[in-house]
């Protein structure tokens, strides 16, 4: 099934290739991808419509000498498949495995890791500079999707790109049709045309002949942008100071091979738009690329078939993950309160919101992958009295730290952030990890941090967040919770109060959040007391003193890296009371936690019951 892919070690070996062997290597190609995808999981739609423009990249381009940087990340697995990694993406994302972006320490292929988006024109324009300052010829070139340019940095990077007139190609994937109509041979027949040294040296020559006579000029440049803006939507990106090439069939291999030929020998900053679809070459994806944008394992012949579930005495699906809580919850609270507002930058189905947005329309605000204007935007909606529910993966929120502190923690301003992912999430790995987010919350002036420990307690939280005048964060981990009985009446929980879930003797386990579960466990065999901490901030200092007034061992517990986390906080306290008693913090260690199943994570952590059992009895023998 694949007698060219399989020769196909290195991008020297796919420029050995004929035209027509590398139209037959793309069909091998995409094949190749549908059945390896479907027995890993991982990202389908997206690497599907990058197929054709990756082939043509690595045929064009002298790589890795000429640097590739993907944007997003995860539209890479074509490019890693062709750059030595074919039978190694059996193991994508898996523990030990090749990872599901670009890793600059898997291979000398991925020139910048992007598990984050809009951060590739900088980083290429970056390599662009330093092979300018070097005196190199080697090539930059940014591949970002039109997802990833609703993002400010990379419009920051555009506008400092065309000022610094460096040999750094910005290539548009716009991959939903979002910017443009469809595109056709005339199109293709105007890139190929535009990229094209007679069309740039006919440009150079003009503006040579006229710039004696300073009106004239003015007047050509006026009617050459005018021309161009009737045909092409590239004015924009003109007055960045980029040469617009576009929009192109990013699925005519020979149109993309023709025109980064071209492209490849022009100096100074290029701009190509390229239109590609996503899930092309498998019917299922093409017809729902959303439902196929991120997948499990599936049977490639039968497609994506969803599981029959089943449904608890209240009507609701047995063991609801915490997104479904909150999705659920926020149509509720909206249901009661007309100054509810949702919004999520870009992230509508991961967090939940799908039944909202269709609900409520007028309260639902996609912004994007604007992380930064999202918490702005919120708090502005506050001062005028709206009450802002941000809807943002723990990962993303570090993205508007300054915002947080800034425009919402500084003025007070009751904005609710509903932090999805909070600890470690499985197959995306580091990048994607919400590790730090109770360390980097709990330091912030005015903001109430809570983190639930099941799916009642974290509906429970979310209201009680919605009733108060300051900012605050309810932050919950991926998938299910321990699957207790969701109660329907919302009602306040009191701000900074515990719950003693266990009694025990001599240790006395402050579990925080997702890590109650385990802690409850361990106590068993330890005979332990646990408490269910519930607020990381305010603590409730009077349970700690108790706790530390009637047990010998005090350990905290979080699914969050121990460095200034919430059991930092418990230290802190005791020490500033002056109570000096046998101390053990337990959590995320201090490193990047690679990908892996969610449960083997934790054990790797030392965060499941084993873990903490052992933990704790090795503290009990110092």
């Amino acid at each position: 099934m694949y007698s060219l892919l399989n020769l196909i070690n290195t991008p020297a070996e796919l420029r050995k290739l004929s035209r027509e062997q590398l139209l037959s290597l793309a069909r091998e190609l995409r094949e190749f991808l549908v059945e390896s995808v479907s027995k890993t999981g991982g990202h389908l739609s997206s690497n599907l419509g990058t197929v054709e423009l990756t082939i043509a990249l690595h045929a064009i381009y002298n790589t890795p000498e000429d640097k590739l940087v993907w944007d997003v990340g995860h539209q890479t697995y074509a490019h890693k498949i062709l750059t030595g990694r074919r039978e190694a993406m059996s193991t994508l994302r898996m523990k030990g495995g090749i990872a599901g972006f670009p890793r600059r320490d898997e291979s000398p292929y991925d020139t910048f890791g992007t598990g984050h988006s809009s951060t590739s024109i900088s980083a290429a324009l970056g390599m662009a500079v330093a092979a300018q300052l070097s005196g190199s010829e080697r090539r930059a070139v940014a591949i970002i999707g039109d997802g990833a340019m609703t993002g400010g940095m990379a419009f920051e990077a555009l506008n400092n790109a065309g000022a610094m007139n460096a040999n750094l190609l910005v290539i548009l994937n716009d991959n939903d049709m979002s910017i443009s109509r469809p595109v056709g041979a005339l199109n293709n027949y105007l890139a190929k045309l535009m990229s094209g040294r007679f069309y740039a040296a006919m440009r150079r020559g003009s503006e040579k002949v006229l710039k004696g006579l300073p009106p004239v000029l003015e007047f050509a440049k006026r009617a050459e942008e005018h021309v161009k803006g009737m045909v092409i939507p590239g004015t924009m990106f003109e007055e960045f100071g980029f040469n617009y090439i576009g929009p192109i069939d990013g699925h005519d291999l020979n149109a993309l091979l023709d025109t980064l030929s071209n492209i490849r020998q022009l100096e100074g900053p290029q701009f190509l738009h390229v239109v590609t679809q996503k899930g092309k070459g498998y019917a299922r994806a093409e017809a729902d690329c959303q439902l196929y944008h991120g997948v499990g394992k599936f049977d490639r012949d039968q497609g994506i078939v969803a599981k029959p579930v089943a449904n608890n005495v209240q009507g609701r699906i047995a063991k609801p993950t915490y997104t479904q809580v909150f999705g659920e919850w926020l149509c509720d609270i909206a249901a009661v309160n007309d100054k509810v507002v949702g919004i999520t930058p870009a992230m509508c189905e991961g967090s939940g919101m799908p039944d909202f947005a269709r609900r409520f329309p007028a309260r639902y605000f996609d912004v994007g992958i604007a992380e930064q204007h999202a918490l702005t935007f919120a708090a502005g909606l506050a001062c005028d009295g709206y009450k802002p529910v941000v809807a943002i993966y723990s990962t993303f929120l570090q993205r508007a730290y300054d915002q947080l502190i800034h425009d919402i923690a500084i003025q007070k301003l009751p904005v609710v952030l509903a932090i999805d992912r909070g600890g470690l999430v499985g197959a995306d790995g580091a990048t994607h990890a919400g590790s730090f987010d109770l360390s980097f919350l709990r330091c912030i002036p005015n903001m109430t941090v809570m983190a639930p420990a099941d799916e009642n307690e974290c509906r429970q939280m979310l209201y009680t967040a919605i009733q108060l005048d300051t900012p605050s964060a309810v932050r919950y981990p991926r998938g299910v919770g321990p699957g207790v009985t969701i109660e329907e009446k919302m009602q306040v929980l009191p701000v900074g109060r515990g719950d003693l879930r266990r009694e025990g003797k001599r240790i006395a386990i402050l579990a925080f959040g997702s890590m109650l579960a385990p802690a409850l466990l361990a106590a068993e065999q330890l005979d332990a007391t646990v408490v269910n901490m519930r607020f990381v901030k305010p603590l409730d200092v009077e349970l700690v003193l108790r706790m530390a007034a009637s047990h010998e061992l005090l350990v905290t517990v979080e699914e969050n890296v121990v460095q200034g986390g919430a059991g930092s906080g418990v230290a802190e306290y005791l020490m500033q009371q002056g109570i000096l008693i046998p101390f053990l913090q337990l959590g995320l260690p201090d490193r990047f936690i690679e990908q892996g199943e969610p449960a083997q994570m934790l054990s790797d952590c030392g965060l499941d019951a084993a873990g903490i059992v052992l933990a704790i009895q090795v503290r009990l023998t110092k």
